[in-house]
């Protein structure tokens, strides 16, 4: 009787030595990952995205361009272009502003962290539907209009897809911020970001390792298209045609 007692002692101390030592292994890999996805990934995104940018520019100046297909229809682009630029440039100032802005300037202009996140939660959803509506007149547009759909590339259906999941994955996770509204998710998402840009990948790892998956998935995405950008037509946001303000008007007749 004894010995039996003893044999399960033994079996149930070595279960749980198995057990301990497997969680242990599957958090030292979870861990690892996490690292090497956000605190490493970043700057291989960015990375192909400047030096990919400078090679396209440098040897394809002509394919430097919109691409734009406001020749072949203009109705349903100007419909949707005017509110999908004016949804995404406000989005990207937004996320720009709040996740790079350090919290002391926050507390010395009075602002708290709930109340940002308030702000943020409301302009990104004002905006985010703005944007939403135009995406979606666009994306119709490119997939159904056979002569707009020809005279694009993959690379520009896959784009606009892209921004579309991500722009979702924006909208939904204020969805997820209401049960956080004392702005404490915000404050690690703010120093994952301004980890990154001082280069310090391992503080930005640890900042965000306990966030909501779908903020690390909207992270994630970002650096997907940080990493489609030199090879697709969104190069030129780096080309603001300033001489466009001060050139003389063109003429142009109708038949």
């Amino acid at each position: 009787m004894n010995d039996s007692l003893i044999n399960n002692t033994a079996v149930g101390d070595t279960t749980n030595h198995l057990v301990n030592g497997a969680t242990n292994m599957l958090s030292s890999d979870i861990t690892i990952l996490n690292q090497f996805l956000f605190g490493l990934v970043p700057y291989i995104a960015l990375t192909v995205m400047v030096v990919g940018s400078i090679i396209r520019y440098d040897r394809e100046q002509y394919s430097w361009k919109t691409g734009s297909s406001q020749l072949l229809e203009s109705k349903q682009l100007r419909r949707g272009s005017i509110p999908f630029h004016i949804g995404i440039l406000a989005i990207f100032v937004g996320h720009f502003v709040g996740l790079l802005t350090p919290n002391a300037v926050w507390h010395a202009l009075g602002v708290s962290a709930s109340t940002k996140q308030l702000i943020a939660m409301g302009a990104g959803g004002f905006f985010g539907l703005i944007c939403f509506y135009g995406m979606v007149i666009l994306i119709v547009r490119r997939l159904t209009n056979a002569r707009v759909r020809a005279s694009g590339t993959r690379m520009d259906i896959a784009i606009l897809l892209v921004l579309f999941a991500q722009l979702i994955l924006g909208l939904g996770s204020i969805f997820v911020s209401v049960g956080h509204l004392d702005g404490q998710e915000m404050l690690k998402l703010m120093s994952w970001a301004q980890s990154i840009v001082t280069f310090d990948p391992t503080t930005a790892a640890a900042s965000i390792a306990s966030v909501h998956w779908i903020y690390k998935l909207h992270i994630l995405l970002g650096m997907v298209i940080f990493v489609l950008f030199p090879f697709s037509r969104l190069v030129h946001m780096l080309s603001v045609p300033m001489k466009y303000i001060g050139r003389n008007y063109q003429v142009v007749r109708r038949k």
